[in-house]
């Protein structure tokens, strides 16, 4: 990963948090819930949940399909949308996300829906899921319990079940590594054992860069973490990064408290640039580019451009470039970043990356409606 290379940035940046990130021994007055532990095991969750998927046969007729549409919300969705990033180069079917409580119109016969639900008891997934049941669609569920598991054994649906206890976003090992398990199986993408070991391998290189016992000065997320404090965090992806620029957004959001948005390329240059005239609007905000070598070129040049515009109008950014040996790597690295990021910002923001009082209050308030 490319960045943070000046010392004299480190030592500037150094001087505007209070909170010290090198002594790991004062997080848990923060994380009383122990988000730290979930991500520090990604790695191993991801091999844990790779693993889980061989044991699950689905019947031989799942096959037979030509789409795929994925129910979620939250950290249950963001599997799928990974899964899809994938998808565009190597699938041999489409994949969609689904973040509704209506079905779309064209799932029939030859499509399969999965419901990924990690409570089982997200409302807009089970509404699209029970209008799945009255079609002619191959169906399949992945969650730990709730009414979804419940649904799918009373209808003699295929479920699968996993016992990991975390915030749903602290299982996206889960929800990503068994969809694309379960989906190699289906032949929807070609046997990805030798690019999963590969990742998993380099997973446990990167945390030893980026882990919480490596020292700010070299420790890019931490760095990192610190020019985001107090700013306005912007990600940018594109290509299979743009479902990780989605990933850091709502882990910016969930565990570090704070505001974030993402934004696609190319996308972007056709609307988003044109916000960089407004200096008022946009001193405060952080620009982070997750790059690859694998995107097209005329992405990789539009980046380049981007940053450009980017210099002239005095808007600091970011470039962090996956380095894995495959795309699979690359992709999942790159969220194992945002992960820890978030982390970390939470830790200078002085929050517990674990509590999420509004989206309770919210649930509780449409559950008496």
């Amino acid at each position: 990963m490319t960045g943070y290379h000046d010392k004299s940035e480190v030592t500037d940046l150094a001087k505007k948090v209070q909170f010290d990130m090198d002594k790991p021994q004062s997080y848990a007055q923060y994380d009383p819930d122990n988000m730290l532990e979930h991500i520090r095991n990604f790695p191993g969750l991801c091999e844990q949940a790779w693993k889980l998927a061989h044991g699950f046969q689905l019947p031989q007729e799942y096959q037979k399909i030509k789409k795929i549409v994925i129910l979620g919300m939250g950290g249950s969705a963001i599997g799928g949308d990974l899964i899809a990033g994938l998808a565009v180069t190597e699938a041999a079917v489409p994949i969609t996300v689904c973040r509704e409580y209506t079905l779309p119109q064209w799932v029939d016969k030859e499509t399969l829906v999965i419901a990924s639900s990690y409570s089982g008891m997200t409302e807009e997934t089970l509404s699209a899921f029970e209008q799945a049941l009255k079609t002619p669609a191959k169906k399949l569920a992945i969650t730990t319990g709730g009414k979804l598991k419940s649904l799918c054994e009373s209808k003699d649906i295929p479920v699968f079940t996993f016992g990991y206890k975390s915030s749903p976003r602290a299982a996206l090992p889960f929800s990503f590594f068994l969809l694309l398990g379960l989906l190699q199986n289906l032949k929807v993408f070609k046997n990805k054992k030798i690019e999963v070991s590969a990742t998993i391998k380099e997973l446990h290189a990167l945390a030893s860069k980026i882990n919480e016992n490596v020292p700010c000065v070299s420790n890019m997320a931490k760095l990192l973490a610190q020019d985001l404090n107090g700013r306005l965090p912007i990600i940018y992806g594109a290509g299979i990064s743009g479902p990780v620029a989605q990933r850091w957004k709502t882990q910016i959001n969930e565990n570090s408290k704070t505001m974030a948005f993402y934004e696609i390329f190319s996308e972007l240059n056709h609307n988003a640039i044109m916000g960089y005239q407004l200096p008022e609007m946009i001193k405060e905000c952080r620009v982070v580019m997750l790059d690859s070598a694998l995107l097209h070129e005329r992405i990789r040049l539009r980046y380049k451009i981007t940053q450009s515009l980017l210099k002239k109008a005095g808007i600091p950014f970011k470039v962090l470039k996956g380095e894995g040996s495959n795309a699979l790597s690359q992709m999942i690295g790159l969220v194992f970043i945002g992960d820890y990021v978030s982390y970390y910002l939470a830790m200078l923001n002085g929050v517990d990356p674990t509590e999420i009082k509004p989206i309770n209050f919210l649930k509780e308030s449409l559950a008496g409606k």
